[in-house]
């Protein structure tokens, strides 16, 4: 797909990943939307952007506000052609202490969002005959990580899901992508150190990896492409090796030796503080 001139609405795209995406897209000549719970920093950030760039409230966990965002995307700039679910949280935590709010809030986000995005666009697409949707899922929908046990659950769900979706899509015009970075330098990860044997992403490297499934409507986007070796090797080893390997690149401690760590404290703070439980106000990260 030409990107020029398309529409793309990115959800959670007043920072992080989804803001490098759409600076990536408006740079090659899309429209954006831009939606996020936080209006005041995404009219901020559809400011520096430029033109062709809109900023609207969204909260992923109400139904009714992202039909609002869907609508009024579409009455600005035109038809959605490219619809990204990206709004995401990341607690750390050791499981047996993460408390039910902080649960039941990255449910809610990382995958009743995508739900959500996804049954308010496609009805729309499939009505005019094209369209694609983008789930932003994360390497923790492949591998499990100790610390981030519930967020691991929640993107294992979207990445089934999206494959699902796709399955009963598959002889429309409307295709559906599922993007799986691994760890990426944004708020999300504050605090978290960097381990041997796992690249480090920016947000610009992952908004490249979604601007190719832009054009290419691949379905699988591993981000770097070289975790797909990664991933499918692993699942051919015997499971007391993989720990072993994981102890030795200390990649089965990275999340939890950010625990304790003041960066990672601000962002838990934040995410507690603008992101409710369910229902209006809840965040995206």
């Amino acid at each position: 797909m030409v990107v020029g001139g398309r529409v793309v609405a990115i959800t959670g795209a007043a920072r992080g990943i989804g803001r490098a995406t759409a600076r990536a897209l408006v740079a090659k000549g899309a429209r954006v939307s831009i939606g996020d719970v936080d209006v005041a920093l995404a009219r901020r950030t559809a400011e520096e952007l430029g033109a062709g760039v809109v900023a609207l409230p969204l909260d992923v966990t109400d139904r009714a506000s992202v039909d609002e965002f869907v609508a009024q995307t579409e009455e600005r700039l035109g038809p959605i052609d490219v619809f990204i679910n990206n709004a995401g949280i990341m607690p750390t935590t050791w499981f047996l202490e993460e408390d039910e709010a902080s649960i039941q809030r990255q449910f809610a986000i990382n995958v009743l969002g995508p739900i959500n995005g996804m049954r308010a666009v496609i009805p729309r697409m499939l009505e005019r005959g094209r369209g694609h949707v983008i789930n932003v899922a994360s390497s923790a929908g492949k591998f499990p990580v100790p610390g981030i046990a519930t967020y691991c659950g929640t993107k294992h769900a979207v990445v089934g899901i999206t494959g699902a979706v796709r399955g009963e899509l598959k002889d429309t015009p409307v295709d559906v992508s599922v993007v799986m970075p691994v760890i990426v330098r944004t708020e999300l990860t504050d605090g978290v150190p960097d381990t041997r044997g796992m690249k480090t992403l920016r947000p610009e490297d992952v908004a490249d990896s979604i601007v190719e499934a832009v054009e290419t409507r691949r379905y699988e986007v591993w981000c770097p492409k070289s975790t797909q070796g990664i991933y499918k090797a692993t699942t051919l080893l015997p499971l007391a090796l993989n720990d072993a390997i994981s102890t030795a690149l200390k990649s089965d401690r990275i999340m939890l030796d950010a625990l304790g760590s003041p960066d990672r404290q601000e962002y838990l703070e934040r995410i507690s503080r603008d992101t409710p439980v369910l229902g209006p106000g809840a965040g995206q990260g």
